[in-house]
């Protein structure tokens, strides 16, 4: 039996941005499969990090289940005081969040310079 199915269809990269920040960079598909995988990066991010940018530029789909790992990611930053910060200029992130009215739950930058300025 073989399958087509992709081996990864979310790559994920962390990068230091100074002591107190991370950019998570997000590629791909944001689904039942790979949510998981981005809830436990975003979970382990902010509890080294003040900031953690998720830069979801190159997400390809993005789920309902992806949307609310977003979501809990920023309840846990906001219960941990620390902040979570989207930067999406793709048409996929924008009509997702547009599409269940949170988008006015996270705070939102043009680019990840844009987003780490600032620190809390």
């Amino acid at each position: 039996m073989s399958s087509n199915f992709p081996a990864d269809l979310l790559e994920l990269q962390v990068a230091e941005s100074g002591p107190d920040a991370r950019v998570v960079t997000v590629v791909g598909e944001i689904d039942a499969l790979t949510a998981p995988k981005l809830a436990a990066v975003l979970s382990a991010q902010l509890a080294v990090a003040q900031m953690v940018v998720v830069d979801l530029d190159g997400v390809q789909f993005l789920a309902s289940v992806g949307i609310t790992v977003l979501f809990e990611a920023n309840e846990l930053a906001a219960q941990e005081d620390r902040a979570l910060r989207l930067v999406y200029n793709s048409q996929i992130a924008n009509l997702a969040l547009e599409a269940t009215g949170l988008r006015e739950y996270f705070t939102v930058a043009d680019s990840v310079p844009d987003a780490l300025k600032n620190l809390p």
